[in-house]
């Protein structure tokens, strides 16, 4: 846990120094540091709450950062002058901005908020010197705001009508005229990237007649439709250089990240070279203004997140950063592998696998099911502080990609539609029967966690299939959906059907929701619980949690329930990190490990009174 976070990159006007956020004082804060290497300098002193770097101002050292209070995730922008000041940029209680963006001569930048009405974000054009405001976009059909074209006059808007099946609008920003592009049958995926730099295509993803998402592009002109880019993997993202030279393009190869560059030479794209690295993924790409230089992260399982700087003129790459904590052996760490086994239908389910170092046959290990957010994201390879720290301490860990879960087309995506806590679940389960077919797991000491759906998931493992698994591990997990469907925070507007018919709708759809909460169903919960909470989380509210622990307290069940007061829905504080997963291996020692011992001297007594 004594491992640095880091997050973002932005050039500086002079393309000397980048700024970033990280978590090294034990809380995110802004700081820069010079590309020929160096140490970081704090932009921000925060001891209260997170920091999060956002960019440089084109022209000069000025810098916008975001934060909210206590992860209750209303984030502000916030301006840092030169002199040091600060200044909210958006003012006001109980509202969210997020920056959208800059116009291509710096004279300008965009933001979105939902000050106007909770459940929408309106648009803004911000004036660089005089932070004036000028509304270009007011939103009341609740489109989820996408890119801005160069000249300024369309804006692209997603619309989600399901968790599989959405649409791209065009707003002609001088005339306020809505364009619906995509008008189809079916469910079909539709989502905007982003404009070329000539504001003449927009570039957007699909799985329209294919399993994955590939790139298309949108004449603005013409209409005319035309295949960019694919791959037999999702294709997840595409964006354009501040100078609009290169495209970056992410594709998700079976639960890695795949970057693809490309540079406009004039008579088309071509493919960058990318410098040799260590082993790991390249995240985070960023191009200075000039393109001379690219700042990037390489995240391996062995290693977390570090900045590294190709300069394209001298073909050095330099890396910035050390964030792995130096009392730390990576030999000591394990590199994960992707498995796949067959669940009870035979659906194959793809997971990402951690074998503790000391584990074999004559030394069999413990082992945990580890699910992941969602209900539809994914469990990827790269560094993960908190599994990498199980595993030291001698757990195998299955990271989980159940039905339902993104990176594996959309049929899998969508097999688990309104079937939350019956096939997804039963798809943990088979986890556990895999798990206990290898010779070096006993079959008697395998637990679930996850933090949010996988909180869920944990919960309904032990109410729903309690034979299954010897403890459960709820971080922040719905235990009563109702409440949860009922209770999601309002910026969600433009997602909440796509939610309700994903899971269910809390009016039409009570006795399904019923019964499929592990709160109505609580009684059934027999093995040990640790459910950890933020006391601020806006998605899974307190309640959540103090209910589900009262109930299954009441059958003198152990449980044991920690309560962070300056969290929401995630940890952004070193502190709390090392408490929350100090608290998860007691536990799991207590329950999970050390069960064998406890189990063997009860059967002595018991042969003993025989």
């Amino acid at each position: 846990m004594a491992t640095t976070s880091l997050l973002g990159a932005s050039f500086s006007a002079d393309e000397k120094r980048i700024l970033f956020s990280s978590n090294a004082s034990g809380i995110f804060n802004a700081y820069t540091l010079p590309v020929d290497g160096g140490t970081p300098q704090s932009l921000t002193r925060s001891t209260l709450e997170s920091n999060f770097s956002v960019s440089f101002f084109p022209h000069d050292d000025r810098v916008l950062f975001t934060r909210d209070r206590g992860g209750d995730e209303n984030n502000h922008l916030f301006l840092r002058e030169m002199d040091g000041t600060e200044k909210d940029l958006t003012p006001g209680d109980g509202l969210k901005a997020q920056f959208a963006g800059w116009r291509p001569d710096g004279s300008a930048f965009f933001v979105s908020s939902n000050e106007r009405d909770s459940k929408f974000f309106d648009l803004y054009r911000y004036d660089s010197q005089t932070y004036t405001r000028t509304l270009l976009f007011r939103n009341e059909k609740g489109f989820d705001l996408g890119a801005i074209s160069r000249d300024e006059r369309w804006i692209a808007l997603n619309k989600s009508n399901t968790a599989s099946d959405s649409d791209i609008y065009l707003l002609d920003i001088p005339k306020q005229e809505f364009k619906h592009l995509t008008r189809h049958e079916g469910v079909i995926s539709f989502h905007a990237e982003t404009f070329d730099p000539a504001s003449q295509r927009l570039f957007f993803l699909t799985n329209e007649g294919s399993e994955f998402k590939r790139l298309r592009t949108y004449d603005l002109i013409t209409g005319a439709i035309e295949d960019q880019e694919s791959a037999d993997w999702d294709i997840v993202y595409t964006y354009f250089s501040r100078n609009g030279r290169f495209r970056i393009t992410g594709v998700n190869q079976d639960g890695s990240i795949v970057i693809r560059v490309v540079k406009d030479s004039g008579a088309g794209e071509k493919p960058v070279t990318l410098p040799a690295l260590p082993e790991g993924e390249i995240r985070g790409v960023t191009f200075s203004e000039s393109g001379a230089r690219m700042a990037f992260y390489v995240n391996g399982d062995c290693s977390p997140d570090n900045l590294f700087v190709h300069d394209f003129n001298t073909g050095q790459v330099r890396q910035l950063t050390q964030s792995l904590s130096p009392e730390i052996d990576p030999s000591d760490l394990v590199d994960a592998e992707v498995v796949r086994f067959r669940s009870f239908d035979g659906m194959v389910i793809p997971s990402i696998y951690y074998k503790p170092h000391e584990a074999s046959a004559i030394n069999k290990v413990p082992a945990l099911v580890y699910v992941h957010g969602g209900p539809g994201g994914q469990t990827m390879r790269g560094y993960n502080a908190q599994i990498q720290y199980l595993v030291n301490h001698g757990y195998a860990v299955l990271g989980i990609n159940n039905r339902g879960s993104s990176g594996y087309g959309k049929t899998f995506f969508a097999a688990a539609n309104r079937k939350h806590g019956r096939e997804p679940l039963w798809d943990c389960v088979e986890a556990k029967t895999y798990l206990a077919s290898l010779d070096y797991i006993d079959h008697e000491r395998i637990g679930i966690m996850g933090a949010s759906y996988g909180g869920y998931m944990t919960l309904a493992a032990l109410a729903f299939r309690p034979e299954a698994f010897k403890v459960g591990v709820d971080i922040f997990g719905v235990s009563n959906w109702l409440r949860t469907l009922e209770s999601i925070p309002p910026y969600w507007e433009s997602v909440r059907k796509a939610i309700y018919h994903e899971i269910g709708d809390p009016v039409k759809d009570i006795d399904i929701l019923v019964a499929t909460s592990p709160l109505f169903h609580a009684n059934e919960i027999r093995k040990p619980l640790l459910v950890i909470q933020g006391a601020n989380d806006p998605r899974v509210t307190k309640a959540e949690s103090d209910e589900i622990v009262e109930a299954v307290r009441r059958h003198n069940v152990p449980v044991e329930y920690v309560v962070f007061s300056d969290e929401g829905h995630s940890f952004t504080k070193k502190k709390n990190q090392i408490e929350a997963n100090r608290r998860i291996l007691e536990f799991l020692d207590k329950y999970l490990k050390g069960g064998k011992e406890k189990d063997k001297a009860a059967g002595e007594q018991r042969n003993a009174a025989c």
